[in-house]
């Protein structure tokens, strides 16, 4: 059975504060939560303190922020990618204001020639471009990476996208998709970034900041308005330094401790962590781990610069530690809420619970600070977005 791995961030005292931070602060996390509250299907996710695991485990608090419960969409990608196109019909068909509300945009797009929307996609950001695209009214292409599920695939198909199966790793589908962009006149709406290709995934990962502007408000109304401990999820790594710029921003003062989290077959942040150098690592290969929505090769530049200043530690995962966690989530102890997460989405509170209960891990929960004083934060991205799987995770044991 694979163990889990960590390393500290050995650059974080090297770098300090990185410059790019400066695109998530509290202002911008009030535009990108007045352009989404403006959306007819907005309401704030919920934020559900587990009292009865935090007694459990000994700590002060375990908050879980549900993005199952996002637009209608099993996920957080929707955010993103709305604001995204949001912005780019901003700065390419509007004034150029830089605030914006989805109703005005609304009316001016509707005067405009239709556009073409294209990604590469594990899942839940694809089926967030194809929602967007018809908030706007406009077209989607989106292509997935060789086995990835029918489910999701139809997901995407069923919101007016065309969607598409490569034969080809994450990686590999978005240097396609990029290419194809360029050949057909599509706007490629990709939620990581190159050389020459940051703005839009920058401004997609603005659009995250959403989240952390509602926790914000919600941790105001709980029995604390801090947290001392945030487990992130990391694909290409753009939700995860989003969040912790955020956060930053949020507490100048005391950041919480920020631990970053990867399958084990698909942890580029992790490697990079690991390399003296300080570049950004790629992972090559399959990428095999049904945590589908982190499995890439390739971390976001943008996001690694702002994790390698920003966080902590970083986790390396078994797909068994996603398992623990879908399970946990799904039978709560006594009055804590039921919440449906999807394997993503579980694999940071399935490390929470092995580093509170593990014995082998007992001298970086230490390094950690975990304790009977730590509030901790705990984003669940998706829901259920592959029934079948979950099924088998949940009911079966698998």
């Amino acid at each position: 059975m694979d163990k889990i791995k960590w390393t500290n961030n050995r650059f974080k005292q090297e770098t300090g504060s990185f410059h790019l931070s400066e695109h998530f602060t509290t202002r911008e996390m009030k535009k990108s939560a007045l352009f989404h509250a403006d959306i007819p299907e907005y309401q704030p996710t919920p934020l559900h303190s587990l009292r009865e695991l935090s007694k459990l485990l000994g700590v002060n608090s375990i908050y879980v922020k549900d993005e199952s419960k996002r637009f209608g969409l099993n996920a957080f990608k929707g955010l993103g990618a709305s604001y995204a196109m949001a912005s780019y019909f901003a700065r390419n068909s509007l004034d150029g204001s830089g605030t914006f509300t989805f109703s005005k945009l609304q009316e001016e797009i509707a005067t405009l020639p239709g556009l073409t929307f294209a990604t590469a996609t594990d899942g839940n950001h694809g089926k967030g471009v194809a929602w967007a695209a018809g908030l706007f009214g406009q077209k989607a292409k989106v292509y997935m990476p060789k086995g990835s599920s029918q489910w999701r695939l139809d997901a995407i198909r069923d919101l007016g996208a065309d969607a598409y199966l490569t034969d080809v790793n994450y990686d590999d589908t978005v240097q396609m998709v990029s290419r194809l962009s360029s050949e057909n006149n599509w706007i490629l709406i990709q939620d990581t970034a190159w050389d020459g290709y940051e703005d839009i995934p920058l401004t997609i990962m603005k659009g995250y900041l959403t989240i952390v502007a509602e926790v914000a408000e919600q941790l105001a109304k709980q029995d604390s308005n801090e947290i001392t401990h945030v487990f992130l999820q990391a694909g290409v790594g753009s939700f995860a330094a989003s969040v912790a710029a955020a956060l930053h921003h949020l507490y100048p003062d005391s950041p919480p401790i920020t631990v970053i989290v990867e399958p084990s077959n698909a942890d580029c942040l992790f490697q990079s962590a690991l390399d003296p150098s300080g570049l950004p690592q790629r992972v090559y290969g399959d990428l095999s781990t049904m945590m589908a929505g982190l499995a890439c090769g390739e971390p976001n530049p943008v996001a690694w610069k702002i994790l390698k200043s920003m966080s902590d530690y970083f986790f390396s995962c078994p797909d068994s530690t996603s398992s623990k966690g879908m399970k946990l989530l799904a039978n709560p102890l006594r009055k804590d809420t039921k919440i449906v997460s999807g394997e993503s989405g579980a694999v940071t509170i399935g490390l929470l619970y092995e580093l509170l209960t593990n014995n082998e891990l007992g001298e970086v929960k230490e390094k950690l600070k975990l304790d009977k004083h730590s509030r901790v934060l705990i984003i669940n991205t998706e829901g259920d977005t592959d029934p079948v799987n979950y099924r088998n995770v949940v009911w079966d044991g698998n």
